[in-house]
């Protein structure tokens, strides 16, 4: 996946996510909520959505968002976890996979040209995920190491793009950018119960909330 840039190239996944700096994981137990989430999210300007696996109906959520897709968004699908998997969300029309751990998704949304955000919480994890084909990798969950536990890992690793994920409130997510993250996957401290049904203005203002750290501490 890949769109043009102000240099008139082609921008890669990584080199998105890293301006957009924000990633929302929606995981609900409604798809026509998670649906209303994610266009919700797209009005205030939330460049990038996962949708789980684990949501009822997910792969028919992507499929009517991709029809709707505002100008410069992506939507993507997460907790894939084999081969079967990214096949049916590419068919749903899904542009990215997110893993939640080395698993061979990996290899098979790389083959089909899927850029993959890939789950790992070690260092050799980590390194696993880049020579399987991930694009970057999802550093999960974040909050048991935290910032210093990121900045750690990118010692060795300066090359890999690693996103934060797991338990990143709005508090936490300077830390993560300022230690070297491409971004921060957000899930239930900005989705809430929205994705069951729940309160979609609260969702709003929680995600102008994070957008404006993340404009604030674009690259």
């Amino acid at each position: 996946m890949s769109e043009t840039g102000a240099t008139g190239m082609p921008e890669s996944f990584v080199e998105r996510l890293t301006a957009a700096r924000l990633l929302a994981v929606i995981r609900g137990s409604d798809p026509a909520a998670a649906v209303a989430t994610a266009q919700a999210l797209f009005d205030e300007g939330v460049r990038f959505v996962e949708v789980a696996l684990t949501t009822p109906g997910a792969c028919r959520a992507i499929e009517q968002l991709r029809e709707r897709l505002p100008q410069g968004a992506s939507i993507g699908a997460g907790t894939v976890l084999t081969a079967a998997d990214v096949a049916d969300v590419e068919a749903a029309g899904a542009q990215f996979v997110v893993t939640p751990a080395v698993t061979p998704s990996i290899e098979a949304a790389a083959a089909r040209g899927l850029p993959v955000a890939a789950g790992a919480l070690t260092a050799t994890e980590a390194w696993t995920a880049i020579e399987r084909g991930a694009a970057a990798v999802k550093l999960f969950p974040a909050s048991l190491g935290g910032p210093r536990y990121l900045r750690a890992l990118r010692d060795p690793f300066p090359q890999i793009p690693f996103l934060a994920v797991g338990g990143v409130g709005l508090d936490d997510v300077e830390a993560y950018l300022k230690v070297g993250a491409i971004g921060v996957g957000v899930g239930g401290p900005l989705i809430g119960d929205a994705a069951s049904g729940g309160d979609l203005a609260a969702l709003r203002h929680r995600a102008r909330a994070y957008l404006a750290i993340a404009g604030r501490l674009r690259p």
